[in-house]
């Protein structure tokens, strides 16, 4: 062991993938000889990603691209229909970890990436590919590589049911990097997290559109997700949530109708369900609204997954809008986190949502009394201060 103050701390060498939006998630950059796992459902365009990075990764680097899922024909189909063409990239169809071993010490390439780690296996252990012993024994052999000769990995891996088994979620505390691939497969955006980063910031985001010839980056989420809003459409109400640095805007859209039973029906999508039951009591309770004796959906528009709480206000505006038949005016948006006891509390980076709103085109913004420190207001913004949910409402 040796003191702390004797290493030598070298900035981390980092490179661009060719992608803004993936580098934004990344950081700004691949860092050469770090490890990076994307995990995701199949078939929501890890692959894609991956084999469309790598023509611009071959103008710098040399890449070796290994399939354990496909061959190396149905590669070439693939990378002529992305029109990745590069003499740089190297593409193998093997699942042994050990051939895989031999194929990069044979290419000595810049950046390796594995689709996908639950197909490789190690011929010394017993237990079949995909298994947990496989995937970490897998893993722990891909890190030493990276570490130990400075290459970039960049690792597929698929989500299950459960996250768990086999899946990333035992990867996630060896790799340095970990990124999520959220969407809906019926659905053209796709949004890339990063829930783990040991060289940049978690939760920071990037959105993808899927097309025919591949992703293609939606550098503006907001105007991307509030496309084909309805106006004068009853139930329907817009926030702004951060998703890392970025401020983006997002609908969402309520339908409460008397329910036909005596067992009201909740639903949500994108939505905390048990928040979502929560704001519906607080609503029926300190708003005064009837809502116990209807069936109630909560939706957000375009696949996003709001887990903050500063969409509270904007999902119990949407509620009663529906609720009461009268939509909200098309140019207000609504920030605020709702108490139990139907006050509103202040938010973080209200000053960046506003002007998000005010970019978008909004020209009022219901927000909670208390802010926190000194807030600017951007012109042309009207906003309107409310202490609880009653004065919102009204």
């Amino acid at each position: 062991a040796r003191p702390v103050t004797e290493l030598e701390a070298d900035a981390e060498i980092r490179f661009s993938t060719g992608m803004g939006e993936l580098d934004r998630v990344l950081g700004g950059g691949a860092v050469k000889g770090s490890l990076v796992l994307v995990g995701g459902a199949p078939g929501i365009g890890k692959s894609t990603l991956m084999l469309q990075i790598c023509e611009s990764l071959c103008r710098e680097n040399k890449v070796l691209y290994v399939s354990g899922e496909e061959s190396e024909h149905q590669l070439k189909l693939r990378a002529k229909r992305l029109d990745v063409q590069s003499e740089r990239l190297f593409v193998i169809s093997e699942t042994s970890l050990g051939d895989l071993l031999e194929s990069v010490a044979a290419e000595a390439p810049d950046v390796l990436i594995v689709d996908s780690i639950q197909t490789l296996y190690n011929d010394a252990l017993e237990s079949p590919a995909g298994s947990v012993s496989q995937v970490k024994d897998c893993t722990m052999a891909l890190m030493q590589l990276a570490k130990g000769q400075g290459i970039t990995v960049f690792v597929i891996g698929h989500v299950n049911k459960e996250g768990s088994i086999a899946g990333p979620k035992v990867l996630e505390h060896m790799v340095d990097c970990v990124l999520y691939f959220e969407g809906d497969q019926h659905t053209t955006y796709r949004i890339l997290r990063a829930a783990k980063n040991r060289f940049g910031a978690t939760n920071e985001i990037g959105v993808f559109e899927m097309a025919d010839a591949g992703l293609t980056e939606v550098p503006n989420p907001s105007e991307a997700l509030l496309a084909g809003r309805p106006t004068d459409a009853p139930g329907t109400c817009v926030t702004c949530v951060m998703e890392g640095a970025r401020p983006v805007l997002a609908e969402l859209q309520a339908l409460v109708v008397t329910s036909a039973g005596s067992n009201p029906r909740r639903t949500s999508n994108g939505f905390d369900y048990n928040r979502a039951a929560m704001l519906l009591a607080v609503l029926e309770k300190r708003g005064g609204l009837r809502v116990s004796a209807c069936d109630a959906y909560l939706n957000i528009i375009g696949g996003l997954s709001l887990d903050e709480p500063a969409a509270d206000l904007a999902a119990v505006i949407a509620f009663a809008s529906s609720f009461r038949d009268r939509p909200v005016p098309s140019d207000l948006a609504a920030i605020g986190e709702i108490g139990l006891t139907g006050e509103l509390r202040a938010v973080s980076a209200l000053g960046q949502r506003l002007s998000e709103v005010r970019r978008l085109g909004f020209t009022k913004c219901l927000i909670p009394k208390r802010v926190q420190g000194k807030l600017s207001v951007p012109e042309g913004l009207d906003v309107i201060r409310v202490a609880n949910i009653r004065e919102a409402l009204a």
